[in-house]
């Protein structure tokens, strides 16, 4: 009888002795709460003991949380409705007041980053939202870490806004926009190319012009260049100044030659046949 009795209570102490012994993790805290009140002290990673059925151990994770925030329904500050999800990365600092001061903390968290990011795209028009993401990220933390920092004891690490689902009739306008826009620029383009080209071909004529063998030059070049092609028909303009040029080297040492416009020359032929006229009547006589 005495042996049972040392056995049942060997079981016990055993018992005992095993729900008294808390294995806590390298990445977590723990908190003892003793009769409902809570133990200063926290529990660090490794063996910890415990006062069997008085004391009861709550173990706080202190690794980063990465929750997705699901997709929220809300309308910019220039009245259009999109489609916004984003994600959260937080952390527990404070595993006392993770534990105590708010329950079920995790769920806490995914609420008030769902009201806040609607409260932020309100507040921001769609071309912000769309092309200054930082600043909208920024934002979206500093608003979720202002009510959750100090009574919860997280900390907001980042905050990301995933995908910006827009209506499609938003989209085509976008895309008309965005192919208007490239066409003016196309347009613009177009026309300084225009501007500097006739900027050049102006001090090209300007340089000719003090230079008028440099036109003729310039001519011979553009023959060569289109007698290159073998199914061209070239029709060429013969200058003025290359007629007078052969004229000059044709008149006789006898004939001096005179500078005369065509009236001048028209007067002079028109004697001389006078002259001859002259002559032939005297010699009919």
């Amino acid at each position: 009888m005495v042996t049972v009795i040392v056995v049942v209570i060997a079981f016990v102490v055993l018992l005992l002795l095993i729900s008294s012994v808390r294995m806590v993790q390298q990445y977590e805290k723990g908190i003892v709460l003793r009769f409902g009140r809570l133990l200063p002290a926290i529990r660090e990673p490794g063996l910890q003991l415990i006062v069997p059925i008085a004391d009861r151990m709550r173990k706080v994770s202190m690794q980063t949380v990465v929750m997705p925030i699901p997709a929220q329904g809300a309308i910019t500050k220039d009245n259009v409705t999109l489609t916004v999800d984003a994600v959260v990365y937080y952390r527990v600092i404070d595993p006392v007041r993770a534990i105590i001061n708010v329950e079920h903390y995790p769920t806490a968290v995914s609420q008030v980053a769902q009201t806040s990011l609607r409260s932020v795209i309100g507040r921001a028009d769609l071309d912000t939202l769309l092309s200054d993401r930082d600043q909208i990220n920024a934002e979206l933390q500093a608003v979720i870490d202002a009510p959750t920092e100090g009574p919860w004891g997280l900390h907001i690490d980042r905050v990301e806004v995933k995908d910006v689902a827009l209506p499609e009739g938003m989209k085509r306008s976008m895309s008309r926009q965005a192919e208007a826009e490239r066409e003016r620029r196309a347009r613009v383009i177009a026309a300084d190319g225009e501007f500097q080209a006739s900027a050049k071909l102006a001090g090209a004529a300007r340089v000719m012009a003090d230079t008028p063998g440099a036109l003729q030059l310039r001519l011979l070049q553009t023959v060569v260049d289109v007698a290159a092609e073998k199914n061209s028909t070239l029709v060429m303009p013969f200058p003025v100044e290359l007629l007078r040029f052969f004229e000059r080297a044709t008149q006789t040492e006898e004939t001096p030659a005179v500078e005369t416009n065509g009236h001048e020359q028209d007067a002079v032929l028109s004697a001389a046949t006078i002259t001859k006229l002259n002559d032939i009547a005297d010699n009919e006589s």
